[in-house]
């Protein structure tokens, strides 16, 4: 592992700094679980590393009206402890508690899993499903931004030079929906997603879906947002016939990869079924 300098800043405005200043590349540190991995390999070799762990505002899940508000490097595992989120939005929950293993959620965090930009991030398409924004600081000021607007291309988001992720915001549920976010993965456990898939949805009282999001993970170079297939559930009770739409169209925007977890045409296949079965899930929890 090659040698770099290493800050620590204990406030944003310092953060934002040592940022601007910085020669050569840099990497921010929000749990290190993919940033250490990537060093030894030798697949990065950063200059400066900015740890942000020791910034109050990124750490920690505050409530206003109604919304959740994740500091950006709290560890996964705090979201799983958090039951007013989990009874909120437990489709995100679930997904951040997939994340490696109980010792890796106890430093990875949504921030990081999110700018780390892998098409098989699982928190994104949970965080897209739920209608996530990014509170995001840099040297212009504070902006927010969807959370499906942060992913380029694998491995690069489109955060400015100097600008760091501040916090997850996702907004109070809307009465009577619910969320789910499902995956395949090769083992049973600790592997990165063949397919991920998370749908939100509201009904009104008769049990009719008046609202939904569909997103879709590891098909594409970056975490796909299908509205059509949303649509396709708009109006429906979950009938057969709106399942089938919603799978036909979560298949028609799947524009995957071979390798070797599965094939383009098994994870095509894959996410119908995925998006498909997160939606059921979703709406048993809606109509509870």
């Amino acid at each position: 592992m090659a040698e770099s300098d290493y800050v620590a800043p204990t406030s944003l405005a310092e953060a934002v700094a040592a940022l601007e200043t910085a020669r050569g590349s840099v990497r921010l540190l929000a749990g290190g679980t993919d940033l250490l991995v990537q060093m030894r390999s030798g697949r990065l070799r950063p200059d400066l590393i900015v740890d942000l762990k020791r910034i109050p505002e990124l750490i920690g899940i505050r409530v206003e009206n109604g919304a959740f508000l994740i500091g950006a490097a709290t560890p996964c595992a705090t979201l799983g402890e958090h039951a007013a989120l989990a009874r909120a939005w437990p489709g995100v929950v679930e997904a951040a508690t997939l994340i490696g293993s109980t010792q890796i959620q106890g430093r990875a965090s949504l921030g990081g899993n999110l700018c780390n930009a892998s098409p098989a991030a699982d928190s994104v398409p949970a965080l897209v499903a739920a209608g996530a924004s990014c509170v995001i600081e840099g040297p212009s000021g504070r902006r927010e931004a969807p959370v499906e607007t942060l992913q380029a291309q694998p491995g690069r988001n489109t955060l400015a030079r100097g600008e760091i992720v501040v916090a997850i915001r996702l907004p109070a549920p809307p009465a009577r929906s619910g969320d789910a976010y499902l995956r395949l993965i090769p083992r049973t456990e600790m592997d990165i997603a063949v397919v991920g898939a998370g749908v939100s949805l509201s009904v009104d009282a008769q049990g009719v879906v008046t609202g939904a999001r569909v997103a879709l993970g590891a098909v594409a170079p970056t975490t796909l947002r299908v509205d059509a297939a949303a649509a396709a559930l708009v109006g429906s009770r979950l009938e057969e016939s709106a399942l089938a739409a919603l799978g036909a169209e979560a298949r028609a925007a799947c524009r995957p990869i071979d390798d070797k977890r599965g094939t383009a045409v098994y994870r095509t296949k894959v996410a119908g079924v995925l998006a498909r079965r997160a939606a059921k899930i979703a709406y048993e929890r809606a109509l509870a």
